[in-house]
């Protein structure tokens, strides 16, 4: 699980450079998940770029490592503290409308000195399409007379139908981040009750044995016998 975490950590510093590395150029605007491993002890920050006048939704999970908890921090690109939480396992939050530049966003484990935490987070741009590109498609189906449905109608279904794939598409990934999240609880849990299982057998058998020792001291005759 650790290696696996490992790995997703090295795509994700390939995606979004750490704070202190600058990338070649901006990222690309486009939503993302990600799941890395934060080390006991260590601070890890990413940066996002967002256009101007947009909504994002920022979104963490806490799903593996002891107490399942982080600290969070998000910042505008003029530096300003937008969202501060301190030891929590999951949370939502949405910046609308945004500014134009790079997001901050940062997660703590310093308070743990010994448990590494793997973090699942996703972020979520929601912004209008530009005006050019749909006037153009509305110019390439003209005359309007010839439709059966008009033009607004189809936009307005088309949008409607994207906006809910797009939650669909939200809804499934926070469910798979639950599932992670449960099942590396549920294999701790099971570490633990086979670990003291063995324990527990192991002490049985020992003091199997020293019963059986003590009953044969018992029935010992240790006095001389006369010849």
């Amino acid at each position: 699980m650790m290696a696996a975490g490992a790995a997703l950590a090295l795509a994700l510093w390939l995606l979004l450079p750490p704070a202190g590395v600058g990338g070649a150029g901006p990222p690309p605007i486009q939503d993302g998940e990600f799941t890395f491993l934060l080390p006991a002890g260590r601070k890890q920050c990413f940066y996002q770029s967002a256009p101007a006048n947009a909504s994002l939704e920022t979104e963490y999970q806490v799903i593996g490592g002891a107490g399942l908890d982080v600290d969070f921090t998000l910042e505008s690109p003029q530096g300003v503290l937008l969202v501060s939480e301190s030891r929590k396992a999951d949370g939502v939050h949405t910046v609308e409308p945004t500014e134009a530049g790079d997001y901050r966003l940062c997660f703590d484990n310093s308070f743990s000195t010994i448990s590494e935490k793997l973090v699942f987070f996703e972020l979520i741009f929601d912004s209008l399409q530009d005006d050019e590109e749909v006037e153009g498609w509305a110019e390439a189906v003209e005359p309007e007379e010839m439709l059966d449905v008009k033009m607004e109608d189809i936009k307005e279904s088309i949008e409607t139908m994207r906006t809910r794939l797009e939650r669909s598409i939200q809804m499934l990934t926070l469910l798979r981040a639950f599932e992670a999240r449960d099942r590396n609880l549920q294999e701790g849990n099971l570490e633990r009750v086979n670990f003291w299982s063995a324990v527990n057998v192991a002490v049985l058998l020992l003091v199997a044995v020293l019963q059986v020792c003590t009953l044969k001291r018992f029935f010992q005759d240790k006095r001389p016998v006369p010849t």
